[in-house]
């Protein structure tokens, strides 16, 4: 696979790195030519730590926690913030997450062993999985986790033997395909009916298997759960799926006398890749969800519930960047412009997998505007390795810093060993003090569960 064609008539913006506006981390400016964000130096962090190098903002996160938690808290006081922990996870997110009053949604025992690691609430726990196995599920139950989301008839009957052989009973959401195509890229939409996600409203499947759930055995039916897809820049898609969801309640009401507790709105806010992203803030996000869920309650009758959303991409996104080396120039005329970096597809798959766009800046020119347009190559062996595709940057040098954008959603999650190499440590910066909360991998690292 190559990558797509390069647009040689384009012009670079010839914007200066303040000049991204959303794109940036909240603490970013510019002193001396260098790019600081929480007050340190990108260009000598890069030369103390190496590069690749994840850098995240906590002042950034810490900021975003509290503008979906007040948003929601102060439309509806009975609500939760649930991070969705597929897009960025280690011990020091957690530990600032549960600082900061959020839950926490895993997908498998290996994020939930994370969360127990280090001490998180479990009782603020929500578990995911389109295929959670019988192991997984025992280690839910067993540790105590607040809701586990039902994905089939399947899992249902698996989660009710393994609580009743454990003596307890587990709170659980069933998961809706609530038949609605989020205006997203098709790789990340969730809820429209041809998914493997959730119970499909198709003939009635998900409210005919209501009753099971009502009827399984230590297991209590808490609330439905909706995820329509990822990177939305408006909330009508939610509000579509949301009164499809309230309408069910009604019709559980009406027909089982049960009004359920809860209703998880999923997550899905998109975020400013680069200068041309305009999604809707927070703020707004909230106000048209609790509308939504306030308004579809008083047309069909059902009690308010509380409410609870699923940020993940729209809470870390924007505060981490990524700092590279240049190491190769290469001009092809009248074809492309690369500039090899020493990362790639290892740590930011998003490119190579669906042609993401990142704005990138020269960390050590921070305060020139960027004049040439450059695709930013990897140094791994596949042809469509790269980060960024044709985008404005400063003159790249030999031995430059870049620093490229929004890159805390997705990248180290998904990123790989191929190649053999490491996978980058993670910094956080604050108050001017960088702290290494995740180590950069080694080659020992690599072959440690190798037998000899």
């Amino acid at each position: 696979m190559a990558l797509p064609l390069s647009d040689t008539t384009k012009q670079a913006d010839n914007l200066t790195t303040m000049e991204l506006g959303a794109v940036l981390p909240k603490t970013a400016e510019v002193k001396e030519g260098h790019l600081f964000i929480g007050g340190v130096d990108m260009v000598h962090l890069a030369k103390e730590q190496g590069t690749a190098l994840y850098v995240f903002d906590e002042a950034d996160l810490r900021f975003r926690m509290n503008s979906y938690r007040e948003a929601f808290q102060s439309r509806h006081e009975n609500s939760a913030v649930i991070f969705a922990s597929k897009a960025f996870l280690n011990k020091a997110v957690l530990k600032v997450l549960e600082e900061e009053g959020l839950y926490l949604d895993v997908s498998g025992g290996g994020e939930l062993a994370i969360a127990q690691a280090c001490g998180f609430p479990m009782e603020r726990v929500v578990v995911h999985g389109n295929n959670k196995t019988p192991r997984e599920l025992e280690e839910a139950v067993a540790a105590g986790v607040g809701c586990i989301v039902v994905d089939s008839r399947i899992e249902l009957a698996r989660i009710s033997e393994i609580a009743a052989a454990k003596g307890v009973s587990q709170d659980i959401y069933m998961r809706i395909t609530p038949g609605v195509a989020a205006d997203t890229h098709v790789y990340i939409q969730t809820g429209c009916e041809d998914s493997k996600f959730g119970f499909n409203m198709r003939d009635d499947w998900a409210f005919n298997c209501v009753k099971d759930a009502q009827e399984a055995p230590n297991v209590r039916l808490k609330g439905l759960h909706m995820h329509i897809g990822s990177q939305i820049f408006t909330a009508q898609s939610h509000r579509e799926a949301i009164r499809v969801l309230v309408e069910l309640m009604a019709r559980i009401k009406s027909t089982y006398g049960v009004e359920l507790d809860e209703l998880d709105v999923g997550g899905g806010l998109g975020v400013a890749y680069t200068v041309g992203d305009a999604p809707i803030s927070i703020d707004e996000f909230a106000q048209e969800v609790v509308s939504a869920v306030k308004d579809f309650c008083a047309e069909f009758d059902v009690k308010v519930p509380r409410i609870l959303c699923e940020p993940g991409r729209s809470l870390v996104a924007n505060a981490g960047v990524t700092l590279y080396t240049v190491g190769i120039l290469k001009t092809l005329p009248g074809i492309r412009k690369y500039v090899a970096i020493d990362g790639g597809m290892t740590d930011n798959i998003r490119t190579a997998l669906y042609q993401a766009n990142y704005e990138p800046i020269i960390a050590n020119k921070a305060d020139l505007p960027r004049t040439e347009i450059v695709t930013l190559c990897g140094k791994h062996c596949e042809s469509s390795d790269a980060v960024v595709l044709d985008m404005s940057i400063q003159k790249p040098d030999l031995g430059d810093i870049v620093c490229v954008f929004a890159t805390g959603a997705y990248n180290h999650t998904m990123a790989s060993n191929y190649n053999g190499q490491p996978r980058p440590p993670i910094v956080f910066v604050k108050d001017g003090v960088a702290r290494v909360v995740t180590r950069r991998e080694t080659y020992a690292d690599i072959m440690a569960r190798d037998l000899d």
